[in-house]
């Protein structure tokens, strides 16, 4: 018997679309985003960063939540629904070349609904890439 799950391919209703995300794992990489473009929502507070012509191309994504978002429970329940934002969000709206990281706000990211979450998700996109 295999322990082996099969692949999980997108959500009911939603488009499968070929984009792929990698996901910031690195310090240096957040630290960069965080110097770099800036535009806050009342749910999410989105950093992004164009990356240089020699570095790796692709959309990246990063996540984060500091503790002022509540104990591990909040701040889990949070990421994963920026995970989910993200990747509705950004394979229509991200920019190859480009890193992003999304920040949980206190009380907010993890109670507001999904769609004012999105919402609030494209506007900042919207608002960094002008």
């Amino acid at each position: 018997m295999s322990d082996l799950k099969p692949p999980v391919g997108p959500a009911k209703g939603t488009p499968a679309v070929s984009v792929c995300l990698h996901v910031l794992t690195k310090r240096a990489d957040f630290v960069r985003a965080s110097h770099a473009r800036r535009q806050g929502t009342p749910g999410i507070h989105l950093q992004a960063r164009k990356r240089a012509e020699g570095e790796a191309m692709g959309i990246r994504v990063g996540f984060t939540c500091s503790k002022k978002v509540g104990n591990a429970v909040a701040r889990n329940r949070a990421k994963r629904r920026l995970r989910e934002v993200a990747r509705i969000v950004l394979p229509e709206m991200g920019r190859d070349g480009w890193d992003y990281v999304l920040v949980g706000r206190k009380d907010v990211t993890a109670a507001l609904s999904f769609e004012t979450l999105i919402a609030d998700f494209r506007g900042a996109l919207q608002k960094v890439h002008r």
